[in-house]
């Protein structure tokens, strides 16, 4: 039974089948529903800047390297707030967080509208652009409270479409300043759109999701997870995949402009393909995760990513832009597809050390879910800061080749070393299997974690 206090759940256990197939998957959907949609609009305002700099014309005095800056420190700000609000959910409850976070984005919307006009200085941009970053933190909480809702066997499906539904957020932004550029609108229009937006994914959060009493912050967790090194694999890991994502979701536009010559219209005609598909595509990343095991998914998505990154730098060098905006939306889907299934492999691997370590049953599973819920703000703050590297390298490489090139040669080489540590670490089998009287605990986790 759920005993309820107002919109607080007393007791919530998804393992038991009886209790998920009675109640708790019907309560656990719409907590769902409402958890994007806030996290959409998040996404929404945390990515505006990406549209608003295509807006800002020769009039408003900044050069391709002020814009990279600027979504660079936005996209900073985002990582780093991903680590408070992890927490908060615990604190003030997942429904009552997800009212304030979503009330939180009419700061930086308002202020944006107040500023948004030729004059304004690089500073004030700068600033305003800052306070943007706040978006990106309700991922981390609402990942963290849909965590709670879902049993195993349910959370790669249920934190992709989480994930997914918050990530669209990012091409519709873009899409809507499409129209808006299009209809010869200005940036405030937009802005305009979305104040209203915020209002009502706040009332709709208040009215209809749920406090789970049974999430409580454990700093215990906190600090275990952060001494566990699988904590930093998979934060350099998620730096490849949702790192990228954000970073091309801010940069593609700057790039289409900046290389090829694109009006803000052209450029945005285009901006939004890659993040729609790369944010659909991330349920789906993780589903094959939940079937195939998300380190043999993560796996053979990394060679996939260099791949298509090899061709952006023929499409580069060779300035097609035809070759060079197909492959960078195949890199936007890739990106996707990686990050639901290296967000499937965090409990699972947390699973498998609490089974190396002889647990069994419900005390695997608590195991598994204290560390993983406590792992996944920090993962997600560390792999968002991709986003910052992707566009400050962006920035040097136009600043000394006057192209993206060398900034595609060291995304390259990155995604190289993601496949390599991915098996290494999940995939590679010792060359003599021990037998279970001699194997030790480290190493028998080893043995385990192919099917996370």
């Amino acid at each position: 039974m759920t005993a309820r206090s107002g919109r607080w759940i007393q007791r919530w256990d998804p393992e038991d089948e009886t209790f998920w197939n009675r109640a708790g998957e019907k309560i656990a959907r719409r907590n769902l529903l409402f958890s994007v949609l806030s996290e959409h609009i998040g996404f929404s305002i945390w990515t505006m800047w990406s549209v608003l700099v295509l807006f800002m014309g020769p009039e408003y005095g900044l050069t391709p390297a002020d814009k990279f800056l600027l979504t660079s420190m936005v996209t900073l700000v985002g990582a780093v707030v991903r680590v408070p609000y992890t927490f908060a959910v615990a604190l003030f409850g997942g429904r009552n967080w997800t009212v304030i976070s979503a009330a939180l984005l009419l700061v930086p919307s308002v202020a944006a509208f107040a500023v948004m006009e030729p004059g304004t200085s690089f500073s004030t941009f700068l600033l305003v652009g800052l306070l943007a970053g706040i978006g990106g933190g309700n991922f981390a909480s609402s990942m963290t409270n849909i965590n709670a809702f879902f049993p195993l066997r349910k959370k790669g499906w249920a934190l992709g479409l989480n994930a997914g539904g918050g990530n669209i957020g990012v091409p519709v932004i873009q899409l809507a300043a499409l129209a808006i550029i299009g209809a010869g609108g200005g940036p405030r229009v937009l802005l305009g759109v979305y104040i209203p937006l915020i209002v009502v994914a706040a009332v709709l959060a208040a009215l209809y999701m749920d406090n789970l009493a049974s999430v409580k912050n454990d700093t215990g967790a906190a600090k275990d997870a952060a001494r566990d090194a699988h904590t930093w694999i998979m934060s350099f890991l998620y730096i490849g995949t949702f790192g990228s994502f954000i970073g091309y979701s801010f940069a593609f536009g700057q790039v289409l402009q900046n290389q090829f010559d694109r009006t803000p219209l052209e450029a945005a005609y285009v901006t939004f393909v890659g993040p729609l598909l790369g944010s659909l595509i991330r349920p789906v990343g993780g589903s094959l995760a939940d079937r195939y095991g998300g380190a043999r998914i993560t796996l053979w998505n990394f060679v996939a990513m260099g791949a298509a990154t090899a061709v952006l730098i023929v499409a580069s060098m060779q300035k097609s832009l035809a070759l060079f905006t197909v492959a960078f939306v195949v890199l936007f889907v890739l990106t996707g597809l990686g990050n639901g299934s290296t967000y499937k492999m965090i409990p699972g691997i947390f699973q498998a050390k609490a089974r190396a370590e002889g647990l069994t049953g419900e005390a695997a599973a608590a195991y598994g879910r204290r560390l993983s819920g406590a792992s996944m703000g920090l993962i997600g703050a560390v792999g968002a800061l991709g986003g910052v590297g992707i566009n400050l390298a962006f920035r040097q490489s136009f600043l000394s080749y006057g192209s993206g090139t060398g900034a595609f040669v060291a995304f390259l080489a990155c995604y190289a070393v993601c496949f390599a540590v991915t098996w290494a670490v999940y995939l590679r089998r010792p060359a003599v299997r021990p037998t279970d009287t001699d194997t030790a605990p480290e190493e028998k986790s080893q043995l385990s974690y192919a099917n996370v």
